[in-house]
């Protein structure tokens, strides 16, 4: 046997000798979640650019919409808790776990909060609803579809901490970067619906 038939035997019984290793059904399961609520998200972004200008009734956006700095500042702001909380908890460090947690829900909330009296001026003041016209049902469907995703990474991230303060949520700082994976995905879609809305739109 020459060497070089020798080396290519030697390669074929190292690679039948290693075993293959599943992924981890977690992270898949997340990513195609991610990719599912992507494809959803893109075509609600499609639908509110390709309605941009077409109401044929007002308001229009350039007539009812503000920059929601601060809350945006406060959602992006809230990767970087969450990031955090989730290094604190695979370091076993427990109170700073906790803290990032509380801190990147209270960041959601006033993120949340923002978005409620935003809607509640643009109804009182505008009467601007879902049926008032295209800008509306756009509006509100990608928006709110963006709030849902915010309402339940918060609900995840409660029940997490609450866990947490009962001291159950040791040993599982993988399934918390599961949920850190999800918080930095609703967390970037934001960029993208910011983008489309308050300043393509307007």
């Amino acid at each position: 046997m020459t060497p070089t038939n020798a080396m290519n035997a030697r390669g074929v019984r190292q690679l039948a000798q290693s075993e293959w290793v599943l992924p981890d059904r977690g992270r898949v399961a997340v990513l195609c979640l991610m990719v599912t609520e992507f494809a959803l998200f893109t075509i609600f972004v499609v639908a509110y650019i390709f309605y941009i200008g077409k109401s044929l009734s007002g308001p229009m956006p350039a007539d009812v919409l503000e920059l929601p700095v601060w809350a945006t500042a406060c959602l992006l702001s809230s990767s970087i808790t969450v990031g955090l909380a989730e290094r604190a908890l695979k370091s076993d460090r427990a109170p700073q776990f906790k803290l990032w947690t509380a801190a990147t829900i209270l960041l959601g909330l006033e993120f949340m909060r923002n978005t409620a009296v935003e809607w509640h001026r643009l109804i009182r003041d505008f009467h601007l609803t879902i049926a008032t016209n295209l800008f509306g049902t756009t509006f509100y469907s990608l928006v709110g579809l963006h709030a849902s995703h915010v309402v339940l990474g918060l609900t995840l991230l409660t029940l997490t901490l609450v866990l947490g303060l009962r001291g159950n949520m040791d040993g599982q700082g993988r399934r918390f970067e599961l949920l850190a994976w999800y918080w930095h995905f609703v967390d970037g879609v934001w960029i993208a619906v910011f983008t489309v809305v308050y300043v393509i739109g307007r």
